[in-house]
Formats: structure tokens, C-alpha cells, sequence
């Protein structure tokens, strides 16, 4: 493989020094052929040294607005030419080798459309969400009724591993997360890109789901390991990121899933996703307003 064939998209909103840390990473990484900085409108001073540190590498996109994710990783990726495109988010932290061995799988499988690492919490534990089933409306209800834990054989009726024994090697698996996955340029265009339709959270999913419909596999890497400091720019609005990611089910829901349900039952799962948005909502905001107020 050439080197320098990845071109990595970051979408930023108000992460401070986590940016800055991960386009150093980026830049000294010889896989990296451009990084490609997608700015929600920030007001934060996130963005204060690319400004004063210009790069040729390095391509900023400041929106007026906050477009949401997804429509500012298309922004991104059509400002690529390389074969293979990395998502990863700002508050992302990796060790080097991690996009060498991730590009070496993608040359040696080229039935795989994308693929992902181990994702870590700060703690060194497995962050949820970075090897899961797709969700249907059987194991969405397992998890909103908390009965989605490991049993004693390790299984899960939700659509989260975590807590599951880790593979061995690499392994053909449903989803991945959005934090960091490494992609094929060309899959996505054929795929179709990110739909923009959701602003915050369930896209990725939604990406993945359209891999698996036209037939592409999906990998999950145990052996390379990412650490993710969730939430850095979400925690500070935490009732606007449940609204979001409530209103991300309904749209996953209703795209994959409604025409195959009767309107009963669909009438069911469009109240039972806002009832939970509700229950988490109040005690959020409280907690928000307290952080504010001491």
C-alpha cells in the first residue's frame, strides 16, 4: 500500500485541548494524508492554534452553525482523496502503529467496508458501544427495561457486547462506533454517506445498517485500542444530547424498521422512546442547572 492514504475527519465542537492534542497525533502519523477539521461553530477557544498554526495537511471547515455530525462528516469527506477515510472524534487519544495496522486489514480484506478498534474509557475499561448488535425491537427493549446484561454463557439479549469476552482477532461484527472507525472511500460513496436526517447519535448506526443491506462486512479490532474521553463537548448540554439521541431512535426506528411493524405497535415504540426520553430529561437538566449554580 502507498502511504499517507488515510485522510482523517475530525468534527469539533467546543473540545478545547483535546483538538489540539489530536491533529498533533494526527500530523505525526505517516499514514495521514490530510486532516480535515470540521468546526460545529464553536465558542470555545478549540480552535485558537490552528489558526495561528497553519498547515498544509490541514483543512479547516468553520460553520456558521452547528450542522450536527453527520452532515459535517460529509463536509469532511468530500474533501478527500485517499482510499480510506477516518472518522474519529477530537477527544480521541491513540497510540502510534494504530492507523498502520487498521490500513493493513482494510488491503488484505477488501470484502470489509469499515472497521474498528477497542475503545477505551479514560479508566482503561471498554467503552459501550464500540462492538453491538444492531439494535431491533427486541433488544431495544431489553436495554430500556436494563435486562441486557451478560448472562452466565456471556450472552447478551441487547445489542451491546461490552462485558463480553473480547475475540482473539479480528471479527466480522454488526456495528461499530462512530467515535473512530476507519473506512473505504469508495464503499461509502456506493453506500451513500452520512445521512444527515440525524444531528447527534444513532447515525453510525444507520451507516452500518446500510453496509450490512448491500452485503459489505464490518470488522471490529480487539488488538488495536483507542481511548475516548466521552462527552467532552455533549456534557455541558445534557438535555439538548438526550433530545437528539431520542429523536436518532425514532429516525433509525422508522427508516429500518416501521414498514415491517403494524401501526399499533409502532404507535408503542414511538411513546416508549419519548416516556424514556422524559424519565432521563428531568433529572439531567437538574443536574446541569446545579453544576451551573453551586
Amino acid at each position: 500500500m502507498v502511504r499517507a492514504a488515510v485522510t482523517a475527519v475530525v468534527v469539533n465542537y467546543n473540545t478545547g485541548e483535546h483538538l489540539h492534542a489530536l491533529v498533533n497525533l494526527l500530523a505525526a502519523d505517516p499514514e495521514v494524508a490530510k486532516i480535515v477539521v470540521v468546526d460545529n461553530c464553536s465558542t470555545d477557544y478549540s480552535l485558537n492554534f490552528l489558526v495561528v498554526r497553519p498547515n498544509l495537511r490541514l483543512r479547516l471547515i468553520r460553520n456558521d452553525r452547528n450542522r450536527g455530525f453527520g452532515a459535517a462528516c460529509n463536509q469532511g469527506a468530500a474533501q478527500a482523496e485517499t482510499p480510506y477515510l477516518l472518522f474519529i472524534n477530537p477527544d480521541c487519544v491513540f497510540p502510534s502503529g494504530v492507523l498502520a495496522r487498521l490500513t493493513v486489514l482494510l488491503d488484505a480484506r477488501s470484502e470489509v467496508a469499515m472497521l474498528g478498534p477497542l475503545i477505551l474509557n479514560g479508566d482503561g475499561s471498554e467503552q459501550r458501544g464500540c462492538r453491538r448488535y444492531l439494535p431491533n425491537p427486541r433488544r431495544a427493549l431489553m436495554r430500556v427495561l436494563r435486562l441486557d446484561h451478560p448472562d452466565s454463557q456471556c450472552r447478551v439479549s441487547g445489542f451491546d457486547l461490552a462485558g463480553t469476552p473480547l475475540p482473539s482477532v479480528p471479527t466480522e461484527i454488526e456495528a461499530i462506533s462512530g467515535a473512530c472507525m476507519l473506512v473505504r472511500r469508495d464503499a461509502l460513496i456506493k453506500a451513500g454517506l452520512w445521512d444527515e436526517g440525524y444531528f447527534l447519535h444513532c447515525e453510525d448506526l444507520d451507516l452500518c445498517m446500510r453496509f450490512k443491506q448491500v452485503g459489505r462486512k464490518i470488522l471490529f479490532v480487539p488488538d488495536v485500542a483507542v481511548i475516548h474521553h466521552k462527552g467532552q463537548s455533549s456534557q455541558r448540554r445534557p438535555v439538548f444530547v438526550l433530545w437528539h439521541k431520542h429523536r436518532g431512535m425514532w429516525r433509525f426506528y422508522n427508516k429500518f424498521y416501521r414498514a415491517s411493524y403494524p401501526m399499533p405497535f409502532n404507535t408503542l415504540v414511538l411513546c416508549g422512546i419519548w416516556a424514556r426520553f422524559s424519565i432521563l430529561a428531568i433529572p439531567a437538566g437538574f443536574s446541569a442547572l446545579f453544576r451551573r449554580h453551586p
